[in-house]
């Protein structure tokens, strides 16, 4: 696994978390918005999958995640130790 797919998968999660994000807002304006609440939703389910890869391919995104140990997330390598590696 490359250090480019996984920056790919993060960035993917980041756009995600956007859309999740900004569609909360519109809801707080727009509370009635069927179409907008739905598509939270569904943004929301592929967020969980997409996080659920991610994790299943390298490891815990934070201290909150939900893995066997309490300490796993630390156990990978830091952002800063893949960032030059091709």
């Amino acid at each position: 696994m490359s250090g480019n797919e996984q920056m790919a998968l993060r960035r993917r999660l980041d756009a995600m978390r956007f859309a999740c994000w900004e569609l909360h807002l519109f809801l707080d304006t727009h509370p009635n918005n069927c179409d907008a609440a739905r598509r939270l939703e569904e943004y929301r389910q592929r967020l969980a999958r997409a996080v659920k890869e991610y994790e299943e391919k390298f490891g815990p995104l934070g201290e909150s995640s939900k893995t066997t140990s309490r300490w796993a997330w630390i156990s990978g390598p830091w952002p800063w130790d893949i960032e030059g590696e091709d």
